[in-house]
């Protein structure tokens, strides 16, 4: 199953969630470790779901790029 992931950088790390899984989240120091968290931290929670008897959701997001002009600096 492929999901999407989101990942955020803030002020001093970054951040990672699936819009897909509710309460599936990871931050780490770098963008790469971000990225393995959360690739473990789906797999963790897919098996703790099943576990626990609940439906397994089906990958239903997407991302797009959206691309606008930057507004004019006065």
């Amino acid at each position: 199953m492929k999901y999407l992931a989101i990942i955020e950088q803030g002020p001093t790390s970054f951040g990672a969630y699936l819009p897909d899984l509710p309460g599936c989240v990871a931050v780490g120091d770098t963008r790469e470790e971000a990225i393995a968290l959360i690739t473990d931290a789906v797999q963790h929670h897919l098996d703790l779901m099943a576990e626990h008897g609940e439906e397994i959701p089906e990958p239903a997001s997407a991302a797009i790029e959206v691309e606008v002009p930057a507004p004019a600096v006065s």
